[in-house]
């Protein structure tokens, strides 16, 4: 065997070996992945929700990313940061290992500090929705500020931009919300009323990668609008390193704070393996502190180690590519589901677009005529191979997390009557858009969807 492999790269460069090694992982992806890729549906295989959608070159970038054995963040990982913003439109992006941790490292950076009066002390109340994802909530609580739920609106299963003024009190310090499936909520309203405040606003843009808002004259992407946006790149989502997520903002001091915040709370914005980037490493004064202190040890947040891999980076740097085709295909698919489905409105509520927006859509959602049961029409659509799921938490307050917090009058705050929220838990559901779908398997989901709801 060693032999062969000498003879494999007798007289080759090792530029040239290198390159060798990556068609061959490419060629190998081409014959063992994506086969099913083109071929007819058949009726009853599984359709999953969600999916990862990826051909050679992430394979042969994800190879390439190990030769070097450059194992943290490197190359990759700046192109990416590069690129992802550009898509979003703003300047500064910070990479994670999830997007949950940019749900953390968002909040805790609007608690530092350096934000002066803004910063969110403990006690304050940060407006959200109950009917979303855990990790939207769960910085606030930990922190030890107070979420204050307002109801969200069918069919867009957004925030009731109507509740916010019931919602807001003298200790309301920030706004933070998903745009829900890929469907913005009403960012002008939420955006003018923030101002109106003085609030900050985080955008879980978690399920809305490649949305669009139409503001100010012009269309934007979701996560450019508040003050931090953040993204998740597990395999479900609209692209994937496998794990990883970013957090992302136009505001250098916000940056900075993310930055310190993901990387062990360092003051340093050197990157590993740089040294004395700013010239004065060994010259500043820091804290109580000696004067000359070594400034890549010096920590300004209570941080984190929060980093991807460039292993991860590689894979996005690929997937980035495809991106806007992605975006695309799901708009296609839950165009398709939305017309081939249209005629059920006496007995499925529909989803909607929020108005001034075009989706990006990670999933199509969809709440139950009063008196049909879920229970019956899930069980049916799983039977035939259609993976369907809950609104996430439909309304989190009504989970067992909340068992310990929820009549102690003081760990959150409900504002009026989650009346849709309730509806959501008990007659909503959703099925998969992404950009793997097949016309052919949109059809059948069409058609058991039907079947489900009419028997």
């Amino acid at each position: 065997m060693e032999n062969e492999f000498k003879d494999f790269f007798e007289g080759l460069s090792e530029e040239e070996a290198h390159d060798r090694i990556l068609e061959i992982v490419g060629e190998y992806c081409d014959i063992y992945h994506n086969q099913d890729t083109g071929r007819p549906y058949e009726e009853g295989s599984r359709i999953p929700y969600a999916g990862r959608v990826y051909d050679r070159e992430e394979m042969m970038n994800l190879v390439d990313s190990t030769m070097g054995l450059t194992l943290t963040m490197g190359q990759y990982t700046d192109e990416f940061e590069k690129g992802l913003g550009e898509f979003i439109g703003v300047p500064y992006v910070s990479v994670t290992n999830s997007g949950s941790s940019a749900n953390l490292l968002s909040f805790m950076a609007l608690t530092t500090y350096q934000l002066g009066d803004r910063a969110i002390k403990r006690g304050d109340e940060i407006i959200t929705v109950a009917a979303g994802f855990p990790t939207t909530i769960t910085p606030i609580l930990n922190f030890g500020a107070v979420p204050a739920f307002v109801d969200v609106k069918i069919p867009e299963y957004n925030i009731d931009e109507t509740k916010l003024e019931e919602a807001v009190s003298e200790k309301t310090k920030a706004v933070m919300l998903a745009h829900t499936l890929g469907n913005p909520f009403n960012v002008k309203a939420v955006r003018d009323f923030c101002r109106k405040y003085n609030l900050w606003l985080i955008e879980d843009n978690c399920d809305a990668l490649g949305s669009r808002y139409f503001i100010d004259g012009e269309w934007r992407k979701t996560g450019s609008l508040g003050d931090i946006g953040t993204s998740s790149f597990y395999p479900a989502h609209h692209i994937t390193m496998g794990e990883g997520g970013a957090a992302y903002t136009a505001d250098p001091q916000l940056h900075k704070l993310l930055l310190s915040l993901r990387d062990w709370g360092r003051d340093c914005v050197c990157r590993s393996g740089q040294d004395n980037r700013c010239g004065r490493r060994f010259d500043g004064q820091y804290g109580a502190l000696p004067h000359g202190y070594d400034h890549k040890y010096v920590y300004s947040t209570f941080g984190y180690n929060f980093r991807i891999t460039e292993m991860q980076a590689a894979i996005g740097c690929a997937q980035l590519k495809k991106l806007p085709g992605f975006v695309e295909k799901r708009k296609e698919n839950w165009r398709f589901l939305r017309e081939n489905l249209a005629d059920l409105s006496d007995r499925i509520i529909l989803p909607e677009a929020e108005k001034d927006s075009d989706p990006s859509w990670f999933g199509f959602c969809m709440t139950l005529a009063e008196g049909i049961d879920r229970g019956r029409v899930i069980r049916y659509i799983e039977e035939h191979g259609v993976q369907t799921r809950m609104l996430f938490a439909s309304n989190l307050i009504r989970h067992p997390c909340f068992d310990g917090i929820r009549d102690d009058g003081k760990s959150y705050r409900v504002v009026g009557e989650l009346t849709n929220t309730d509806m959501i838990v008990e007659r909503t559901f959703w099925v998969g858009v992404y950009p793997g779908m097949t016309e052919d398997r949109l059809s059948y989901m069409a058609r058991i969807i039907r079947e489900a709801v009419m028997r």
